[in-house]
């Protein structure tokens, strides 16, 4: 490593203008481009210590100073000429602009008091996520590698719409899994929920204003229909799902549900107001949006099939992700779009902008067409239904009839609730004391619906009797009543 004071390279009085002991590091050993480093800390001692015409040390006499190549520095001043801190003048020296940085805030508004370092916790019960080594990251890399082959185009620009062999395989996957009825021209592949829910409201903004919505329902669709200047119907939930009654009355055309697992209070629509429902958007001439979110995750049932299989009259926009079963990180959803709004969706985006990545693409392809999909989704489904029962039952254990479930038997999370009068805000920070994270409803489902959402999924299957343990400790510190003998747990 080599250390210079930035005197020595000074050539005249008024060459470098600098307070202390200011100097450059040039770490040879780092792997950080020699040209960088010398880069960066030139374009800081620009901005706060030289003035309009100062010149600079010459090419040759920084590469002597610091052992570094001629083609190193020249890199560096390059750098500093094109985003024009300095002038390149022929045939004499690299002087400093007249921009004048003293204008420009250079020192950092962070307070150095606040930690940089992320928050560790003894347990982590995120209600929507898998553990770590439920990813098969093995099969994975292999197959990556079997996807960036020669036959992979790089020089082209992607589908768009997503790769047609990936449709190709989702398409077969719904069919068959769902009971979604689609072919592959009908998907298009996107970039998670949030970017999938964007897409439909940039669709649909012409003829829609107006949105109805499950209340309590998902917040994140919410905000993007908000973003989109929508009007938002709150639409509440009884226990048969979207209640269909005030729907009616709403001047809605539009309605966002999740019918298979409600969320967050996890009720199911009946086959009945699945049909209504239907009936509702055929009379209406209206639009029903599905979020199929994590249907596959069902511990007590068969997966309950999705509304769009029943859809006769192209009234269902279908909306489908992987986070839930194979990896949030990846951040691969899908929807199927109606026929007749195809046209629609190909005028209004790029045929060449793809959301996820093609190797992304490609490898999820070979793993869904090589049948790894298929057994995946067994494993999961078994893995969690183990972490999933072992966690309920050990709330019951340590909860009692203080507790009740409001919602369990799908998905990543058991939601609770307190049977008795409770400090929530106790609850709150004797958990963060305790280094448990602990996740709200509230904070997901539009703040007024309440339940805390005991994450299962993140765990291993040996870790949740000890976390539930730790958790039991910090709940009956905040129950404010006695516990009422004659009930017992759900």
């Amino acid at each position: 490593m080599v250390y210079y004071h930035l005197s020595v390279l000074a050539t005249s009085a008024k060459l470098l203008r600098y307070q202390g002991d200011s100097l450059y590091v040039i770490n040879h050993k780092s792997k950080t481009p020699l040209y960088l480093q010398l880069y960066t800390q030139m374009k800081k001692d620009i901005m706060e210590n030289f003035i309009a015409e100062d010149k600079l040390p010459s090419i040759r006499k920084i590469a002597s100073l610091y052992n570094l190549s001629k083609n190193t520095v020249e890199s560096a001043y390059s750098q500093l000429v094109v985003e024009g801190y300095i002038d390149s003048n022929y045939k004499s020296a690299y002087t400093v602009t007249d921009t004048v940085f003293s204008n420009f805030a250079t020192t950092s508004t962070i307070d150095a008091n606040v930690p940089t370092i992320k928050e560790e916790y003894l347990y982590d019960f995120f209600p929507a996520r898998l553990s770590k080594d439920s990813f098969p990251l093995k099969l994975w890399k292999r197959l990556f590698v079997k996807a960036v082959d020669e036959t992979l185009d790089f020089g082209a620009y992607p589908d768009g719409q997503g790769e047609f062999g990936l449709r190709v395989e989702i398409a077969k996957y719904i069919n068959e899994s769902r009971g979604v009825k689609c072919h592959a021209n009908q998907i298009i592949v996107s970039n998670g929920l949030g970017d999938s829910l964007g897409l439909v409201a940039k669709i649909l903004k012409n003829k829609h204003n107006t949105i109805a919505m499950e209340h309590p329902g998902y917040s994140t669709t919410t905000e993007v229909f908000d973003s989109y200047s929508y009007k938002i119907d709150k639409i509440s939930v009884d226990e048969n799902g979207i209640n269909l009654d005030v729907l009616d009355k709403s001047n809605a055309k539009l309605v966002y549900t999740t019918p298979s697992h409600q969320y967050p209070t996890g009720v199911i629509m009946p086959i009945s107001n699945r049909m209504k429902l239907l009936k509702w958007a055929q009379d209406k001439d209206a639009l029903i949006i599905e979020d199929d979110y994590d249907s596959e995750l069902s511990y007590e049932n068969r997966p309950i099939p999705a509304l769009q299989g029943l859809d006769s009259k192209d009234r269902v926009i279908y909306l489908g992700t992987f986070s839930k079963f194979l990896s949030a990180s990846l951040r691969v959803g899908y929807m199927v779009l109606p026929n007749h709004l195809m046209a629609k969706y190909k005028t209004l985006f790029n045929a060449t902008t793809a959301s996820v990545s093609i190797t992304t693409q490609n490898t999820l392809k070979l793993f869904m067409s090589e049948g790894h999909w298929e057994s995946h989704l067994r494993k999961i489904r078994t893995i969690n239904r183990k972490k999933h029962n072992l966690m309920k039952k050990m709330l019951q254990d340590k909860l009692g009839s203080s507790m009740k479930i409001e919602s369990q038997g799908a998905g990543l999370a058991i939601l609770i609730n307190p049977n008795v009068n409770f400090d929530w805000e106790k609850l709150k920070s004797e958990a963060k004391q305790q280094k448990l994270k602990i996740y709200f409803a509230k904070e997901k489902a539009g703040g007024e619906w309440q339940a805390i959402r005991m994450g299962f999924g993140g765990f291993e299957e040996d870790e949740i009797e000890k976390a539930i343990e730790a958790f039991s400790k910090v709940w009956h510190q905040c129950l404010m009543g006695p516990i009422p003998s004659s009930e017992k747990a759900v």
